[in-house]
């Protein structure tokens, strides 16, 4: 479905995110079939490109990659019970409502979800679900069915709970599964979903939910079968002080010693959050090569402190951007959320501590070493073309003097240009693949029958 052959030329500022950080005022990106076969200053006259946007007015870079996601959170926005909550309690709030999840409220939460994501400049999310009520099927399926609707790549993940309130955990029983139920249904969607070609637009992941919600052994379990079929591990840790004592209390063991135990600590492992790792913990980590997928808006929000980013890139653990669930950010805009990484960072450490290009490297080629792919996360030649055009026209960008710099210092812009595998998806920001007005009524009734409220 990609364009036989795009060129987009007459760049205002085209930042590539490669090795050398090489930015190119008025430069061209010529894609093929969906791969970038050319990238420099002035297109030869030789091509003949099936389609030419010409962009002047643009600052153009990698599509942001979101590492960590709940898009079916997208239905309980604000919830007036989680509100003022921190993680253990707003998860208590929320269960009984997620509780109530059935195929058709994925479908269209994930469609939302996705295309608010792509209407910030993100052309690649995972997801994290990991909400399976009984008698409900269908539910990663109806996820990749957005996807595919929107022209997304996707890196969904099977998510699992199987410790409920009745065995020490903190879900209630109503949203928990057997763990041979789980373990059953992770290979069947590896085996239907999972594609390991370069330019794959669908990878699975494996990803039991947290300490407080699974056994060390369906922790194991998940990390022998991931290994046999060469698929990536995910879950949270390390998100909260409670969660570090329930695992001290539980277990006798940190967070990351119990994830050790289980031989999950690698290179095919990222991980939500990592905010309470003591300097040992980030020196094995990042030697290890484990990936940490950065929230910061969502830590924030619920009060669970700052991850030590800086550290843990300096050890060696690909860092990623990822919005989190949209009822602990309560958005999906990943350049907002560059911007509240790169000020965070500078709060903890000073206004050096982080520069734009860094917190921008975390969003894109980061944020792709984290989900294992090498094919997407900048613009060169051979990768895929995925790219994300802001207009700089804008009125929040008006009396800006550095292009790249006002990605971020300024107010956050919804995408002028998005272009995934080759197939412009957004134009004049707008989103092309699919009607959003009716999605968002949709989204609105799906919201009230699952919450019992009167919805904005």
């Amino acid at each position: 479905m990609s364009a036989a052959s795009l060129l987009i030329r007459d760049i205002h500022t085209l930042l590539t995110m490669d090795p050398a950080g090489t930015i190119l005022r008025g430069g061209y990106v010529y894609a093929e079939d969906g791969e970038i076969r050319a990238v420099g200053q002035e297109p030869p006259e030789t091509l003949r490109p099936d389609r030419t946007i010409r962009a002047p007015y643009a600052v153009a870079l990698p599509g942001l990659v979101n590492t960590h996601h709940h898009l079916y959170q997208t239905l309980t926005r604000a919830y007036p019970g989680g509100v003022d909550a921190e993680l253990f309690d707003w998860l208590r709030a929320l269960y009984p409502v997620w509780a109530r999840l059935d195929a058709e409220a994925v479908h269209i939460s994930s469609t939302l979800g996705m295309a608010e994501l792509m209407l910030s400049g993100c052309t690649t999310t995972t997801d994290h679900h990991y909400v399976f009520p009984r008698g409900r099927e269908g539910l990663i399926e109806a996820q990749v069915e957005a996807a595919a609707a929107l022209w997304m790549r996707f890196h969904p993940t099977r998510g699992s709970m199987s410790v409920g309130e009745s065995q020490g955990g903190l879900p209630p029983d109503s949203v928990v599964q057997n763990e041979d139920v789980i373990l059953a249904d992770c290979e069947r969607l590896v085996n239907r979903y999972h594609d390991r070609r370069p330019g794959a637009m669908v990878r699975l992941a494996l990803a039991p939910c947290s300490p407080f919600s699974v056994s060390p052994d369906l922790m194991r379990r998940t990390a022998e079968m991931a290994a046999r079929h060469g698929v990536r591990l995910h879950t949270h840790l390390a998100e909260t002080r409670e969660e570090e004592a329930y695992c001290l209390v539980r277990f006798g063991r940190r967070p990351l010693d119990l994830l050790s135990d289980v031989g999950w600590v690698g290179g095919s492992t990222w991980l939500a959050h990592g905010i309470y790792f003591n300097d040992e913990e980030i020196a094995r980590l990042g030697r290890a090569g484990v990936g940490i997928a950065h929230c910061p808006s969502s830590n924030m929000r619920l009060g669970s402190g700052i991850a030590p980013v800086l550290r843990l890139r300096a050890a060696g653990c690909p860092v990623g951007l990822a919005v989190d669930g949209s009822a602990s950010n309560d958005s999906s805009h990943m350049l907002a959320e560059a911007r509240q990484a790169l000020l965070v960072a500078r709060v903890a450490g000073g206004a050096a501590a982080m520069k734009v290009r860094d917190a921008l490297r975390l969003a894109t080629v980061e944020g792709a070493r984290c989900l294992g792919r090498d094919d997407i996360g900048s613009l060169e030649p051979g990768r895929r073309a995925d790219l994300a055009l802001f207009d700089l026209r804008a009125i929040g960008y008006s009396g800006a003097g550095d292009a790249v710099a006002a990605l971020l210092l300024c107010a956050p812009e919804r995408v002028s240009t998005l272009v995934v595998e080759g197939r412009v998806v957004v134009e004049d920001g707008v989103l092309r693949t699919v009607a959003i007005e009716p999605v968002v009524a949709r989204h609105r009734r799906t919201a009230e029958r699952l919450t019992g409220l009167r919805v904005i």
